[in-house]
This record gives structure tokens, C-alpha cells and sequence, in this order.
């Protein structure tokens, strides 16, 4: 795999609460250079971001009831439409955990689908949160974000105590890896270890350090 197709393949994440506005111009500087498929950023810079990524092909990636998933449907609908409204170019989504876990799962997947369908065209993923599911509710949850139109399940929002794992990715994409797709994200770290979960099923990956994993690459 060449550097550029890698690149392509990841999603570069800034989302600390206290990221700042130079690190925000600085992953944008990053990700022209780079050509990532996305940034993900706060809310709060994306109008800064999409005017420095203006022309470059990179595109915004809007974190939407992010990090927990407790905020309401029309919240995270509003959310979403006003990011898009605003230039985002695809949507990350944070599952109703609570409900999820207390069995509500046509809420759930309604959720879901009214987020999809409030921004039709733009890409959509749902966060599942792996760390907090048993295997059985990790098919459940991709099954449900499968079934609502969204266009990737991914494994984490990073802020749980683990992320992504090359076991979790193998069974989404068993799961509905013909349907949609899978992202991986939280905790990567190292080329190989991104590597990995590519080759477990993963069509994009989710990185703080998105230049160190493409720098680490050998090409093949």
C-alpha cells in the first residue's frame, strides 16, 4: 500500500476538549499536506478548519452527540444538519447507550435513521462504544446502524477506558461488513497496529496522530 492510499484511509482526529486554535490550524496544515479523507475536529472550529481545508479534498467529519450519546434525538438531528449546513462533508454519531442497554433498540435504531435521513448524501457513522458492549450487543448495535442506512458502524469514540481492537473490527465486519462498513478508532497508535484493523475488515481508521501512522509506513 502506497502512503497516499493509506492516508486516504484515515480520518485525522483532534477532539480533546482543550485543543486549541493553533493545534486546529496545525492538524489542518497536516491533513493538506497529508491528504487524509477527513478531519474531525470541535464543533467549534469548523468553520476555521473548512476554510483551511478549502480545495484540498480533505473533508470535515462532525462529531454528533459526541462523547456520550445522552443528548436527545432532535439534539443530535439538529446537530448534524447544522454541521452540515455549515460545510461537514460526513457525520460520526454516538449511539444511545442507555437505551441500548436497557433493550430499546427500535428507539435506538429510530435515532439512528432520523440522523440519516435529515443529511441525505452525507456519509454517516455510527459510534457503538465498544468498550461498554458484550459481543452479542456489538452485532446487535451494528445490525441496528445497518438496518437505519447508516454507511459505517465504528468501534469508539476514543474517550472510553479502551478503543479499537483487530478482535471487535474481525466480528463488526463479520456482522455486516457486506451491508456497511467499519471504522476503527481509539487507541491507535502505531502503523502496524492501524495495519491490523485494516486488514481485520476496517475501510477507515480514526487517529490522533494520523502523520506518525502514515510516516511509519513501508510501501508495498
Amino acid at each position: 500500500m502506497d502512503k497516499l492510499t493509506f492516508a486516504k484511509k484515515i480520518d485525522s482526529t483532534l477532539l480533546r476538549p482543550t485543543a486549541t486554535e493553533a493545534e486546529i490550524r496545525e492538524i489542518c496544515r497536516l491533513a493538506r499536506e497529508y491528504k487524509f479523507a477527513t478531519v474531525a475536529l470541535p464543533s467549534q472550529f469548523m468553520e476555521l478548519a473548512i476554510e483551511l481545508l478549502e480545495g484540498s479534498g480533505v473533508g470535515f467529519d462532525a462529531a454528533v452527540g459526541f462523547p456520550l450519546g445522552i443528548q436527545s434525538t432532535e439534539t443530535k438531528v439538529h446537530e448534524a444538519v447544522e454541521a452540515v449546513r455549515k460545510g461537514a462533508t460526513e457525520v460520526d454519531m454516538v449511539i444511545a447507550l442507555g437505551k441500548f442497554k436497557s433493550g430499546l433498540y427500535k428507539e435506538v435504531e429510530e435515532e439512528i435513521r432520523r440522523v440519516v435521513e435529515a443529511v441525505p448524501g452525507i456519509t454517516t457513522k455510527v459510534i457503538i462504544e465498544t468498550y461498554y458492549l458484550t459481543d452479542e450487543e456489538k452485532r446487535i448495535a451494528a445490525e441496528l446502524a445497518a438496518n437505519a442506512g447508516a454507511d459505517f458502524v465504528k468501534t469508539s469514540t476514543g474517550f472510553a477506558p479502551t478503543g479499537a481492537t483487530v478482535e471487535d473490527v474481525k466480528l463488526l465486519y463479520d456482522a455486516v461488513g457486506d451491508r456497511i462498513k467499519v471504522k476503527a478508532s481509539g487507541g491507535i497508535r502505531t502503523t502496524e497496529q492501524a495495519l491490523a484493523l485494516l486488514e481485520a475488515g476496517a475501510s477507515r481508521i480514526g487517529a490522533s496522530n494520523a502523520h506518525i501512522l502514515v510516516d511509519g509506513l513501508r510501501e508495498s
